[in-house]
């Protein structure tokens, strides 16, 4: 996976989203050799020692692929709105294959008070990119002196991930907020697919989550019934996917910016959900 690293200052003449030079600079240390691809932002990136970055990912990692090298990934992350606002729940459940890395990411990313983003796939991938993307937002603010609408936040991150297609990225988020429009949901993706909704989940635990939010799910849910509708759909999710588990993270998004309601272990839902059974 590719490395990132920030540099001290970024450019307030910067464009949209960060653009790669055609020809990487090479650094060479002793004997090794680094390729590195500067974007506009001033961000570097290794890049594979190889002319086309982009078409060497799509050799190493298709089904004809004789190397075979497949990122696996697992996560439950939903959003739904309601007359109140928008749920945000999420696991926390790092996964490298059948290996679990880590029981306490924090996949929800708060891109600033009236905006929210969510992690699926690639660690690494959605906090740079969505961190790039609180950036990009702040920058808007500060030019035109209001803040971004939730449509436009998603269309930009949208707008980078095209430019970057084919780049070996993986990220499924959603991107949700309030602005004079009210409640906003997104879904972004890798291959700057777009899409809004009343309801998303993404990740490796998405289907069961479904199953519980179909079942449950009224646009004219009270607070606390959306609330435990989230959480008790992270849960079920995190009960049948191996990939998914550690804690739900709960989140509600009001007129008012976002809040964050509360961080349970799915121990004690379970235990509770199964007491005198």
């Amino acid at each position: 996976m590719a490395t990132a690293r920030f540099a001290s200052q970024y450019s307030a003449n910067s464009s949209n989203f960060p653009k790669l030079e055609l020809a990487p600079r090479t650094r060479r240390d002793g004997d090794e050799e680094e390729r590195l691809c500067r974007t506009a932002d001033g961000i570097h990136f290794a890049l594979p020692p190889v002319a086309n970055p982009a078409a060497f990912i799509g050799q190493v990692t298709g089904e004809d692929s004789n190397v075979k090298i497949q990122f696996l990934h697992g996560t439950t992350t939903l959003g739904f709105k309601f007359q109140h606002g928008v749920v945000i729940a999420v696991d926390s459940r790092a996964t490298a294959g059948s290996w679990i890395a880590s029981q306490t990411v924090k996949k929800v990313i708060e891109i600033n008070p009236y905006l929210l983003g969510t992690m699926a796939g690639g660690a690494a991938d959605c906090s740079f990119w969505e961190r790039n993307l609180a950036f990009e937002c702040r920058m808007y603010e500060l030019r035109n002196k209001e803040r971004i609408s939730v449509a436009a936040a998603s269309k930009k991150l949208s707008n980078t991930m095209n430019y970057y297609k084919g780049y070996g990225l993986s990220m499924g988020t959603m991107i949700c907020g309030w602005d004079k429009k009210g409640p906003g949901l997104y879904y972004v993706d890798s291959d700057g697919n777009r899409l809004t909704n009343h309801i998303f989940s993404v990740g490796s635990g998405s289907p069961y989550a479904y199953g519980v939010l179909d079942a449950g799910y009224r646009y004219d849910l009270s607070v606390d019934e959306a609330l435990e509708l989230g959480k008790r759909a992270i849960y079920h999710a995190t009960h049948r996917d191996a990939y998914s588990g550690g804690v739900v993270n709960l989140y509600l998004m009001k007129e008012t910016g976002w809040e964050k309601i509360s961080t349970t272990d799915t121990q004690e839902i379970h235990a509770e959900a199964t007491q005198g059974k």
